[in-house]
Order: C-alpha cells, then sequence, then structure tokens
C-alpha cells in the first residue's frame, strides 16, 4: 500500500466545491466509513481490497485511508453505530491530528441501526446489523456516540429512515432528536433507502420543531446514473435549505469495471468510453455525474483503500470539465427503474 504521505491535494473545480452543514468552500466529496469500520461489507469485490481483517490491521488500514484523506483535501467524514468499530476507529485517529488538521474536518454519524456480526463475515444468514428505531435505542446510541466523537460531531442522522418504520412519527423520537439538537448542538439528518426515498423526504420537510423551526437540516440519499428516482425531492430539500450527501453514488461497486456481469457490459462500454474521453477512471467519471447535479450533494466515497480514495477523488477536478450533453446522455442510457436497483442491490452478498 503506498504510504498516506505520498498524497498531496487534488485539483478541485468550482464546480466541486460549496457550503455544507454550514462550512463553506467544502469539497464536495467525503469518506464514507461502511467499508472500513468492518470485515464485512457488500460493496463488490470488499474482502480482497483488505490484507488483514483483524481490528488492529482494519484499524490501521482505516487510519491510513483518513490520513490520505485528509491529505487529499478531503474533510468530511461519516460513520454509523452499525459500522462495527467505525466511530471508534474514526476518534482515535481525530484525536491524533494536530490542532490545525482537526479544525479542518466535519464529522456525521448515524443512530437506528445496531451492530451484530461480531466481527463475522459469514453469519451463516444472520444479519450484518439491526434496525431499531425507537426512542430508547436512540437515547442509547446517542450517548455512545457522544462518547467517541460528542467532541467534534457536527451532523447526527437517523440511519435509514423510511415510512414503513414509523419514525418520522413517532413523537418520542422527534422530542428526543430536537433534544440533541438544542442542547448539544449538533445539527439533524436522515439517510434514506428504498424505491420511496422522495416520499420520505419529503415527509421529512415537513417535521418541525417546537417552535416551528424544520427538524432536518440535511439529507443523506441514494443517487446514482442506475438510480435517479429521488432527484427531484433533493432538489426540493436543496432549495429549501437543506444540505444533501449522496451515499452510494458508485452503486456499491456496479458502476466499476468490478461489475463483470454479462447484462450490464452494454452500459459498462457507455461508461468506459465516456471515461476514456474525459482521461479518466470510471469511477471518477461516475462520481463527477453526481457532483453535477443541482441539489450540490456531498458526495461520499466508499472506498476501502488509499488508492481507491485517490481515484474515486479525480472527480473532484472531471466534473469541471464534464459537457451538459455527455451528462444527459450518461443519465439517459445508465437510468435503472428504482424498483429493480433497489432488487439487485439486495442481493449483493456481504463480502
Amino acid at each position: 500500500m503506498m504510504p498516506a504521505a505520498s498524497y498531496q491535494p487534488v485539483a478541485v473545480s468550482d464546480k466541486a466545491k460549496g457550503t455544507f452543514l454550514g462550512v463553506p468552500d467544502m469539497p464536495l466529496l467525503g469518506l464514507g466509513l461502511a467499508a472500513l469500520g468492518r470485515p464485512g461489507y457488500i460493496n463488490l469485490g470488499h474482502g480482497a481490497d483488505l490484507s488483514g481483517k483483524s481490528v488492529a490491521e482494519m484499524r490501521a488500514n482505516c487510519a491510513t485511508v483518513l490520513t490520505a484523506a485528509l491529505q487529499m483535501g478531503i474533510r468530511y467524514y461519516d460513520a454509523a453505530r452499525s459500522y462495527g468499530r467505525a466511530e471508534e476507529f474514526l476518534s482515535c485517529w481525530l484525536q491524533g491530528l494536530p490542532a490545525e488538521a482537526l479544525g479542518r474536518t466535519v464529522v456525521g454519524s448515524k443512530w437506528g441501526y445496531y451492530y451484530t456480526a461480531d466481527w463475522q463475515i459469514d453469519t451463516g444468514g444472520a444479519p450484518h446489523e439491526v434496525k431499531e428505531h425507537t426512542a430508547p435505542n436512540l437515547i442509547k446510541q446517542a450517548a455512545e456516540t457522544q462518547g467517541f466523537l460528542g467532541g467534534k460531531l457536527r451532523l447526527y442522522q437517523i440511519h435509514s429512515a423510511t415510512l414503513e418504520s414509523g419514525v418520522l412519527d413517532a413523537a418520542d423520537v422527534l422530542a428526543e432528536l430536537e433534544k440533541l439538537k438544542k442542547e448539544r448542538g449538533w445539527l439533524m439528518g436522515l439517510s434514506l433507502s428504498g424505491v420511496a426515498q422522495a416520499a420520505t423526504l419529503r415527509k421529512a420537510m415537513s417535521v418541525r420543531t417546537s417552535d416551528g423551526a424544520p427538524l432536518f437540516d440535511c439529507v443523506q440519499a441514494t443517487w446514482n446514473l442506475l438510480e435517479q428516482s429521488a432527484g427531484e425531492a433533493l432538489a426540493e430539500a436543496h432549495a429549501a435549505g437543506m444540505s444533501v450527501i449522496v451515499k452510494e453514488g458508485l452503486a456499491n461497486g456496479r458502476l466499476t469495471p468490478r461489475n463483470s456481469s454479462p447484462d450490464f457490459a452494454a452500459k459498462m462500454g457507455v461508461l468506459r468510453q465516456a471515461a476514456d474521453k474525459y482521461g479518466t477512471g470510471v469511477d471518477a467519471l461516475a462520481l463527477a455525474a453526481v457532483m453535477a447535479q443541482p441539489f450540490r450533494p456531498m458526495v461520499l466515497s466508499g472506498a476501502t483503500t488509499a488508492e481507491q480514495l485517490a481515484s474515486n477523488a479525480r472527480a473532484l477536478e472531471v466534473v469541471g470539465r464534464l459537457q451538459e450533453s455527455d451528462l444527459a446522455a450518461l443519465l439517459a442510457e445508465l437510468r435503472q427503474p428504482a424498483d429493480a436497483y433497489w432488487a439487485e442491490r439486495s442481493a449483493l452478498a456481504w463480502n
């Protein structure tokens, strides 16, 4: 692995900078820790990216990738209680930073799922994480996050809020979120998942605190060249003043050369041809297409290695050269029906 110290700040187009969570001039690429805090994840080829899967080895790898990210100029880091030891790893790394470097970082985390895999990859069919959108779990997990990240946390998100979970109708949960927002100064957000992302977001935008202000400051959604269904709702959220985060910009590896499915060959050909035109990798082009959207998202890289992150980070420059006609063609030719996209995602194997 290339030493993290060898990474330099990446070129960032003006189109790839913006105000995020009230912080001005942020590069619109962040690092999500879903693949860094536990040995198993659903990204294509994830297991092969890890040279060691012990807690100590993964803590070291996480620190290497975080250090490379900061050196590249990537300043937002996104964790969750269910990402294994991601909050712990991030906390350890943050504590080792000098004050000037620490001041450049912005941190978000999530509650609502808890990790159940016990550092195993093959769980015998048992889930790796379990959802519980209840007030007692919120209180428990907020205390855990406070212990690791409380001094640095800027954004606290409901993890995969859905209409079915009822979390947006749970008065006790919403009251506790308002309390955390007012007492700890945490901005409030929610992440979305599934075919009803847009409907869930629009409902969340109607939730108010006791003084009539919007409860939620930020939304994190899946949006990529394949899954574009939440785009209009995300534009509405952006227009209303919410920050927008996009996760799974590479569709868990399906928008990278690791997707060798014969059914995807034609679309991969379209991607490769466009990437070649811009002299970049397929991953950077796909992420640049997300950055170019009018809702001005902070786009998360799900990289497991510093090398992957460096490749992803080229999107920050590529988006400045991406022609509207090429973007429109990519959006038209790669789009999938939302139900088909989520069915494929649910079939991805933990590895």
